[in-house]
């Protein structure tokens, strides 16, 4: 189930006999989760939704807003769908080895929505394909800071844009990046791994093993893990 509701408020603008009220109306678009509660996020002037969600029921969401389905259909389906295309196009690009077209795309689906996760994911990864460690580098700036970015909706996102970063030789903004996925999404086999083999090509062995050691409470069939830690144990950090 999905919707968009609208919101008034009414504020007091001037003084004495220049005083009047004024109302804005805001628009918001809500989105039934697996868990029953719905999400909800601020319309943007392209008319799509952005920014980072608020989780309501459906009662407080029936109290708080009124609904809107003419505005749905008309104008913000209609603008999810075209920027649904764009980041497709844009990420159709990355998979062919066409890095510059992908930025393309994902930029322009940026001007609809500064926020699009799917769209920043992809700038960056773009980036990164094109060794354009500087505009990376702004990107994980930016997506460090958008919680949306680590919702579990997210998660193939931002283990392959971590993969990336270190990839790249950006050894401290891949730690950062996986530290900040696992204060907001918990422990995980795979994010603690890609942890460990990042502190292991930094020669951090010590700190390489505890993560590796989380991994496999986590994981215990996880083989990359105990071959990488067979080797840390023999004194070697052996990737392959």
């Amino acid at each position: 189930m999905r919707g968009v509701f609208s919101l008034e408020q009414a504020a007091v603008i001037g003084h004495g006999t220049t005083k009047r009220t004024t109302v804005s109306v805001q628009y918001f678009y809500a989105l039934e989760e697996d868990d029953g509660r719905f999400s909800v996020r601020l319309v943007n002037d392209k008319h799509l939704p952005t920014g980072d969600a608020e989780y309501l029921t459906l009662e407080e969401i029936l109290e708080r807003y009124n609904p809107e389905p003419g505005m749905y259909h008309e104008k913000v389906f209609p603008a999810m769908r075209e920027i649904a295309k764009m980041v497709a196009r844009g990420e159709r690009h990355l998979t062919n080895g066409e890095p510059y077209s992908a930025e393309m795309e994902f930029l322009a689906a940026l001007k609809l929505d500064e926020d699009h996760v799917r769209a920043t994911f992809g700038l960056g990864l773009a980036y990164l394909a094109r060794q354009q460690t500087e505009k990376a580098d702004k990107v994980f700036q930016k997506l460090v800071k958008m919680r949306a970015a680590f919702e579990e909706e997210h998660k193939h996102m931002f283990n392959t844009f971590g993969i990336q970063l270190r990839k790249n030789g950006m050894y401290p903004q891949a730690l950062k990046f996986y530290a900040r996925a696992q204060q907001l999404c918990g422990a995980d086999d795979h994010l603690m791994f890609n942890m460990a083999r990042c502190l292991c090509e930094v020669g951090d062995a010590e700190n390489s093993c505890k993560y590796l050691h989380k991994a496999l409470e986590l994981n215990p069939g996880l083989t990359e893990a105990s071959r990488l830690l067979r080797s840390l144990e023999k004194g070697s950090c052996n990737l392959a």
